[in-house]
């Protein structure tokens, strides 16, 4: 019993270590990655303000809203564009169909309200839904897939802190022959 005592400082010492940031640094941390990374660029609607475009700070993080019906595709002619937005900046066209924009509030029905931290890491980590689904389409970035495991993590952990904003966004269109 008495080399066990005689280890607790240097399993303390290592236990410290290993242990994650506290929940404040880690929401914190994931606020700063979020806002640098530019997720709310695209998750977040436009709306259209006395000078242009503005984020619609009342849907923050809520995805493609669920009352905008998009039209079809505007066709565009040979050459090199490919790709067309929506005005708000939450619907992109091009060779790989239509896709949306997801809800990263903790919506429980229709954002990531019952993902669990493993579900969002093996989804940026994979770049497929829930890490073994349909792949993320553009314009999500699969650069995030270079994240370490506590940063991605700590992303989650300060979008579990959004207030939760019911907005369920359409799956993604296939291809046709409108789309760019």
């Amino acid at each position: 019993m008495k080399h066990l005592t005689l280890l607790w400082p240097l399993w303390a010492a290592l236990a410290a270590q290993a242990t994650e940031p506290a929940p404040r640094d880690r929401i914190d941390r994931g606020r700063y990655l979020v806002s640098t990374n530019g997720c709310a660029d695209c998750h977040t609607p436009l709306k259209m303000g006395p000078q242009g475009p503005v984020p619609d700070l009342a849907r923050s993080f809520s995805g493609h809203p669920e009352s905008l019906v998009m039209p079809p595709v505007p066709a565009l002619p040979p050459g090199p564009w490919r790709v067309v937005s929506s005005a708000t900046n939450t619907a992109w066209a091009g060779p790989w169909g239509v896709s949306f924009t997801a809800n990263l509030t903790p919506d429980p029905e229709t954002g990531l309200g019952h993902w669990s931290e493993q579900d969002f890491v093996r989804t940026l980590r994979t770049s497929r839904h829930l890490g073994l689904g349909r792949p993320l389409l553009p314009p999500m970035p699969t650069a995030y897939s270079q994240m370490t495991d506590a940063d991605l993590k700590a992303v989650f952990a300060y979008l579990k802190t959004l207030a939760p904003i019911r907005n369920r966004v359409p799956t993604p269109l296939p291809p046709t022959s409108a789309t760019p």
